[in-house]
């Protein structure tokens, strides 16, 4: 057995999320939460990373970023220190942490592909004392992947039954699916927007980081006709394999739809829809029945669960509670998990999912 820490901040940039796992490969699962932790962001972190994230910043991108990257470093040791304190470990047992740090660029539509995660993995690895894995995706995008999604490789090593087919909903800033059949090939892509944008809507008008419940969108009504309009975006209808980003879908976006005179909760109840509908949609296209998990923050958003289980009435929805690990944490596992693949020279993407021309051993490692 191996102790293994994961890091990960997603799209929705609200915290840190750390976890410590336990990872032995001859038990069933293989993989256990041990103890985790959420560190949340400095607002004047978290405004700097939606800034440098945009496609349209102008200031000095190259000083900011290494600034921010340095900066983030830190907070991510300082998450991995913090989860120490609570656990009955010490920094000496632990054989790696993996880190997906903090994406603020993710093109796998670009002449030469590229993806960019920041986090100084020197930073993490000096800090804390520990082996550190980070660069998770690049790898897969030279060998012609999307880098992403990578967590459908674990959900299928912790969710995968023979007897029944499964669908994973990852609701964090984006929607990704894993769809993992009773027999054959796993499937998993981007769906779209999420949290994103129903994010960013409600701290444009009511400044506020997200919405409680969905308790915002719940006092809206959903516009067929802005709903049909969203819904003719080209990405929904793009084959996979694909991904998206906060690069793709945000505020710009947002405003080719000439939203002024429609009252903002109005909008926040379509969207939250839009996810409903564009995320059933995608795994109706794979399977009609079965059980759909969710996970990531979204999944506690109770409206937006509520809508889920109605376009989706022929199958068992609930969240990754139930398997034993609140929604919160898979991911985070997911980049423990993968660092405990690359340390042991083991493939960490799907081909099939990604579309990779071939399996590669996914991070690069800085040791102590």
């Amino acid at each position: 057995m191996a102790y293994y820490i994961g890091l990960m901040s997603g799209t929705s940039v609200d915290a840190i999320d750390a976890v410590l796992c336990s990872i032995d490969d001859t038990s069933t699962p293989s993989i256990q939460l041990l103890h985790s932790k959420s560190l949340s962001f400095p607002n004047a972190i978290q405004q700097q990373i939606h800034s440098i994230s945009q496609s349209e910043y102008t200031h000095d991108p190259i000083e900011e970023m290494a600034l921010l990257d340095r900066e983030l470093g830190e907070l991510f040791a300082e998450a991995v220190d913090e989860l120490l304190k609570d656990s009955e470990l010490s920094r000496e047992q632990i054989t790696a942490i993996g880190s997906h740090g903090q994406t603020i660029r993710h093109r796998p539509e670009a002449y030469h592909p590229f993806t960019i995660q920041i986090g100084n993995p020197h930073s993490i690895a000096a800090r804390t004392g520990i082996t550190t894995v980070a660069d998770f995706r690049t790898r897969d995008m030279v060998y012609g992947g999307q880098g992403a999604p990578l967590v459908p490789a674990f959900h299928q090593a912790i969710l995968h039954d023979p007897e029944q087919d499964r669908v994973v909903v990852n609701l964090g800033g984006i929607a990704n699916i894993t769809f993992l059949p009773k027999q054959g090939e796993v499937i998993g892509y981007d769906t779209g927007p999420a949290n994103t944008l129903m994010d960013q809507w409600i701290a444009l008008h009511q400044n506020k980081n997200y919405d409680h419940n969905g308790n915002w969108a719940e006092q809206g009504s959903v516009l067929p006709e802005l709903l049909k309009a969203l819904k003719e975006e080209p990405y929904f209808a793009m084959p996979y394999p694909k991904s998206t980003g906060r690069e793709y879908f945000n505020l710009n976006w947002l405003k080719q739809f000439s939203l002024d005179n429609i009252d903002p909760k109005d909008v926040q109840a379509t969207l939250l829809e839009l996810t409903a509908q564009t995320v059933s949609e995608a795994i109706q296209q794979h399977t009609q029945a079965g059980k759909v998990i969710l996970c990531g923050g979204g999944a506690y958003n109770s409206v937006l669960q509520q809508s889920l289980k109605a376009n989706l009435s022929d199958f068992e929805v609930e969240t990754s509670q139930e398997f034993g690990v609140a929604p919160d944490w898979i991911e985070a596992m997911a980049f423990a998990w993968l660092a405990h693949r690359c340390l042991n020279n083991l493939s960490g993407n799907l081909p099939a999912v990604t579309g990779a021309k071939q399996s590669a051993i996914l991070g690069v490692i800085y040791p102590v």
